[in-house]
């Protein structure tokens, strides 16, 4: 199996507040740069979801890239913090059972537009941000 293309890429739902923060928040702890970034709602961030067999219209995930694994739901999450200064402890949060992380995954997902609400589209990235956008 060949290793996916863009490693330490993010696909993010672009239209969700809580996601589009979560961006914003790796963005501005991200010291090295070392992550960039795609809205499912994108060309290439819709190629990418299928390809994953998230649907576009409806995502369930976020996904990460690293090291040509994807990964997703808590793996994701906890994949991007403990590459970023400061968060590496949250790697002891793998000791959990990936069932029992990914239930409070799939419950913030399932509400997150109703908890945290919706854009019309997906948010504008700064100038510093845009040179991160995997397009």
């Amino acid at each position: 199996m060949s290793p996916w293309p863009d490693d330490d890429g993010i696909l993010y739902d672009g239209v969700c507040v809580f996601c589009s923060r979560w961006i914003r928040f790796i963005a501005a702890r991200d010291k090295d740069r070392r992550f960039r970034f795609t809205a499912i709602q994108s060309g290439y961030g819709t190629r990418l979801a299928q390809a994953f067999g998230i649907d576009p219209q409806d995502p369930d995930t976020n996904a990460v890239i690293h090291g040509g694994v994807a990964w997703f739901k808590s793996d994701a999450a906890l994949t991007v913090l403990s590459h970023l200064p400061g968060w590496g402890r949250v790697r002891i949060l793998r000791l959990f059972p990936r069932p029992l992380r990914d239930t409070a995954y799939n419950l913030i997902a399932r509400n997150r537009y109703r908890i945290f609400g919706e854009y019309q589209e997906c948010f504008v990235p700064d100038a510093d941000m845009r040179a991160r956008v995997l397009e």
